[in-house]
């Protein structure tokens, strides 16, 4: 058995890395067309900050887990290939703004025909739309080196933060087919490590759509307990204790009902835009109608705090400065896609403001890149003025140079460090009054109120006033 994956992202690097390391025997080659992201995954310095990432890659790298350019080479000497490239909402043509584009899974399968020979298994591991095996099939049978082939889906189901121990100790592995014997091939590479109670076998579609209807249920109750804090906010109760009380109903439970500023990452509004369409698709109206509502309020969510922070500061940020700590859209990830933080900082710039950015993982360049992409007019053009708001962010090297003469902080991730800084030095170092907006909830607020801070949480009704 020998394995191949072709993209080396936040999915693909990972359970590959995973798969080598609880295999020794299996050979497993990543492949990417992107060279830099190859080198860095060679290299000491990863292209993904995952806690215990570098560790699996260090027992496997050099012994049977390799990175490299050469697809072609490692698509013809595998036995099993994976897919795991990026299939983003499209922004152009048909079902623009929701449906998935997957401009890259076709080109993985008219390349795996190209230069495959003898019998090969090709694993879906990208998210993809139910049925779009059926086309990756019929890519596959017109393969002119009469190889033959088997597809099975195996979507994947990490969160970013905790990837590693997802893969180590999964809640399920899915795996959906319709061969037996490729089912039983891929059961047998996870059964190493994973106990088999935990892998379930279903038909391909649905697999396919297993994975789009998890991420929409977690991104649904997350955008629920969002749209009850600001209830909280008008009414004087607290979302947390909202959430405490609700999640003790063992029909309920706890999990995704933290408030915060609203959710991000590359699934979540991704795949619900993707079953809206769908819905649309097959002509079932209301049933997209009611999915499309979690994206629309997770979106009202990130308004409603930038609005919030300029109502609250006298109706005016105009070239006031404000210390954001924080753009990944969650801690313990480097990952920005889709990132609340992103929003937020575009909202302040229209309103002049000059924003002072510290991220302990997320380096300058990908920092402007996400708001060069965000501020972009619908025909991709950056103009002269947007370019202008974007010089208005200065990203520092730590949170206290984020808070220096600041108006206010902004805490858009959750990251531990943010919990333990010394704020009394902070707020010495602030124009008065200074205003602490939490953003996930993690500050102690009366600690902060002592200090002086003017403190404005997620969900909290009135604000602490020092």
């Amino acid at each position: 058995m020998k394995i191949c994956c072709i993209g080396a992202g936040y999915v693909g690097g990972p359970t590959m890395a995973m798969i080598a390391k609880q295999c020794a025997d299996i050979p497993v080659h990543v492949v990417d067309l992107n060279e830099q992201r190859i080198d860095a995954w060679n290299s000491d310095q990863l292209p993904i900050y995952e806690p215990g990432l570098d560790e699996v890659v260090r027992e496997a790298r050099g012994r049977n887990l390799t990175f490299s350019t050469q697809v072609d080479a490692a698509i013809a000497e595998a036995d099993m290939i994976f897919i795991s490239v990026n299939t983003p909402t499209k922004t152009f043509g048909i079902g623009a703004g929701r449906a998935a584009n997957l401009e890259f899974v076709e080109k993985c399968a008219r390349q795996i025909a190209r230069v495959s020979s003898g019998h090969k298994i090709v694993v879906e591991k990208s998210t993809l739309p139910v049925r779009t095996a059926e086309a990756v099939k019929r890519i596959l049978a017109n393969a002119s080196t009469n190889a033959s082939f088997d597809v099975l889906s195996n979507p994947e189901f990490l969160a970013e933060g905790t990837a590693i121990q997802d893969l180590l100790a999964p809640d399920r592995v899915l795996i959906g087919g319709e061969s037996q014997a490729a089912i039983q091939s891929l059961v047998d590479v996870y059964a190493r490590w994973v106990k088999k109670d935990r892998i379930l076998t279903t038909n391909l579609w649905s697999s396919e759509l297993s994975k789009l209807t998890a991420n929409a249920f977690l991104a649904q109750r997350v955008s629920s307990i969002n749209s009850i804090s600001a209830l909280c906010e008008a009414t004087g109760a607290d979302v947390d204790e909202v959430a405490r009380a609700i999640g003790t109903d063992s029909r309920i439970g706890p999990k995704f009902l933290k408030a915060s500023v609203g959710f991000g990452g590359s699934c979540f509004q991704k795949d619900i835009l993707n079953l809206v369409y769908l819905c649309e698709h097959f002509g079932l109206h209301e049933a997209a109608a009611y999915w499309d509502q979690v994206v629309i309020m997770n979106d009202y969510q990130k308004r409603r705090f930038a609005s919030n922070m300029v109502k609250t500061m006298f109706n005016t940020v105009s070239d006031k400065q404000i210390g954001m700590l924080g753009w990944a859209f969650k801690k313990d990830t480097n990952d920005t896609r889709e990132s609340a933080a992103i929003y937020v900082c575009r909202d302040l710039l229209l309103e002049r403001t000059r924003v002072h950015v510290y991220d302990p993982q997320v380096s300058e360049t990908q920092i402007r890149a996400d708001l060069e992409y965000l501020l972009r007019d619908e025909s991709g053009e950056l103009s002269s003025y947007k370019k202008s708001l974007i010089d208005n962010v200065k990203v520092v090297p730590d949170a206290y140079a984020a808070a220096k003469d600041s108006h206010a902080i902004a805490v858009m991730t959750e990251w531990d460090e943010f919990k333990n800084l010394d704020y009394s030095k902070i707020y010495t170092n602030m124009p008065q009054p200074a205003f602490v907006f939490d953003g996930r909830n993690i500050l102690d607020r009366e600690k902060l109120s002592n200090i002086g801070f003017e403190v404005h949480a997620i969900g909290k009704s009135r604000p602490t006033v020092g």
